[in-house]
């Protein structure tokens, strides 16, 4: 890997997905499912997938079957997994409220669930069962009636058996076989299968991305993700396998994916560096990973740990690991960051599968004003206020100057003509 000083820093390593070479594509898609419903997305599975569907619904009785018939060890995993992010998610739901005042006016916010909301779960030849929770346990806690999930099938018209496991311990409500730009159409537009929902989420190729975009407005979105990033924050006393590791397990994501250690030992650097290309030689996904670390990545030295945390701030990391002995001391310093993941014995991966706290994390640089999903994705929020007339009263005189002041007469009007 390249060894550069704070100084050299391309403050560009967090890149974004670059959609824009296949928005065309994506309109024509969007516009064909809109129109043509259920017969286009076949005819789609049909050409992407290589599946001849007979219908698009996965029947509970695949479902069932699928959790029966994975292995011991992998389900045993899922409800440890499911159990956590289920803890962790559950106490982020929060209640409405009502300010009461003595002269009997009132004011306050309800939360309602978002009805309907629609998962996107890659598929075809990967399988990510904790997408799946990630995205569902959320919704579920927050109250939404209706969770549909979309997933691509493979040439024999299957999802992935560990998927629809995780889609039934996970509570989704339905099922369906599509993928890419033409899911996120039926979703956002619905089809005589597929129903419409109020916000899509979960992750995908730049067509997906693009489809995302392009829907946002009839449907909510939860972002738009780029390449995964993780940025390794590690002091000289840290083992270099260990970080090694830790740059390697986001840089066999994707060929664009992100890897960066910031140290401020020169030695923890170099042994790293080295760490890093002996580790690369076993993976089975050494190609991937080795374009990851040879174009988007880089180890950068600072003068200390306080100056490695700032350039940490300065990335906006989508996952940020502090490997020290007392991270405790640097978590106040950390404002912009997806995931913090505390201590040596903490790896990305625990977040990425056990630990509780949500993986769809703020990617780009976005992490400085985005944030992890959660339960607050699949509600709403809503105002409300009650005031009597001699409360009225006493503001209406108020409420015109200021309405009066903006060039508003009807504004001042509708609180005067209650005065008369």
């Amino acid at each position: 890997m390249k060894i550069i000083r704070y100084s050299e820093m391309n403050q560009m390593l967090m890149r974004s997905m670059e959609t824009s070479g296949v928005s065309d594509t994506v309109r024509a898609i969007i516009d064909d499912v809109a129109k043509n419903g259920d017969e286009a997305l076949k005819a789609y599975a049909l050409r992407f997938d290589g599946a001849a569907l007979e219908s698009l619904q996965v029947p509970q009785d695949e479902i069932d079957a699928a959790l029966a018939s994975i292995a011991p060890g992998l389900r045993a995993a899922m409800e440890l997994a499911a159990e956590n992010i289920r803890t962790f998610h559950s106490a982020q739901k929060r209640e409405g409220f009502c300010i009461k005042n003595p002269d009997g006016t009132y004011m306050g916010q309800k939360i309602t669930p978002i009805e309907k909301v629609g998962l996107y779960i890659p598929g075809g030849t990967a399988s990510y069962p904790s997408t799946v929770f990630m995205n569902a346990i959320p919704a579920k806690i927050a109250g939404c009636s209706e969770i549909v999930m979309v997933s691509p099938p493979n040439k024999e018209g299957k999802i992935a058996a560990p998927i629809l496991a995780a889609a039934k311990l996970a509570g989704v409500t339905k099922v369906f076989r599509a993928g890419g730009a033409q899911a996120v159409a039926a979703l956002a537009y619905g089809t005589e299968s597929v129903p419409k929902v109020d916000k899509i989420v979960g992750p995908g190729n730049a067509y997906v991305a693009e489809a995302k975009r392009q829907v946002f407005g009839r449907v909510n979105i939860d972002m738009i993700a780029g390449p995964s990033e993780i940025l390794v924050v590690a002091d000289g006393t840290c083992n270099p396998a260990y970080v090694a590791a830790d740059l390697l397990s986001q840089a066999e994501h994707d060929a664009l994916a992100c890897a960066v250690l910031v140290t401020d030992s020169m030695t923890l650097a170099r042994q790293v560096s080295a760490e890093v290309e002996r580790q690369l030689s076993v993976l089975p996904r050494e190609a991937i990973a080795r374009k990851a670390i040879e174009v988007g990545s880089q180890i950068i030295v600072t003068d200390d740990l306080l100056g490695a945390i700032e350039a940490a701030n300065e990335l906006a990391p989508e996952h940020l690991e502090l490997c020290m002995d007392k991270p405790d001391d640097y978590l106040p310093y950390v404002r912009n960051a997806g995931s913090v993941f505390m201590g040596k014995y903490c790896p990305e991966s625990l977040g990425d599968y056990i630990a509780g706290p949500n993986h769809t994390l703020p990617t780009s640089g976005t992490a400085r004003f985005s944030s992890p999903l959660s339960v607050d994705d699949f509600i709403k929020k809503t105002q409300y206020t009650y005031y009597t007339k001699e409360a009225l009263a006493k503001v209406a005189d108020a409420i015109a100057v200021f309405a009066r002041s903006e060039g508003l007469e009807a504004h001042a009007r509708a609180a005067l003509i209650r005065m008369e």
